[in-house]
């Protein structure tokens, strides 16, 4: 079972994950909303704030793969984006695809209220 945990209060990052959902088979999955389930990433040894600002997914031997890592583990398994899965993981555009997700997970981290406040609430 692979669990994904997702900032379910993202416009973008839950209807994403719905789209991911209605086309992965049944019992590959394990959909976490760390905006309902807070805590559920200490236990993998990751913070609120940083669970927030990049996808994290944790494989069947227990490893956590975090930002394009990530959604390349969630496409291999789903039909029709495996292909999507092995370009990425191509050393060049792995480097490329990890800079701009890099960049606009921080833009978009920085603009929304909920992740700000969890940052702030970390640092006190």
């Amino acid at each position: 079972m692979i669990t994904v945990f997702y900032d379910g209060k993202c416009g973008l990052c839950s209807k994403e994950i719905r789209h991911y959902k209605q086309i992965a088979p049944d019992g590959v999955f394990d959909w976490v909303d760390i905006t309902v389930s807070p805590h559920s990433l200490n236990k993998e040894g990751v913070s609120l704030s940083t669970g927030l600002k990049l996808l994290h997914a944790k494989d069947d031997n227990e490893v956590i793969h975090v930002g394009v890592d990530a959604f390349i583990l969630i496409w291999k398994q789903l039909q029709n984006w495996q292909l999507l899965a092995t370009v990425v993981s191509m050393p060049i555009i792995w480097q490329i695809t990890c800079f701009i997700y890099n960049k606009f997970a921080n833009w978009r981290f920085n603009r929304l209220d909920h992740c700000q406040l969890a940052a702030k609430n970390e640092s006190k």
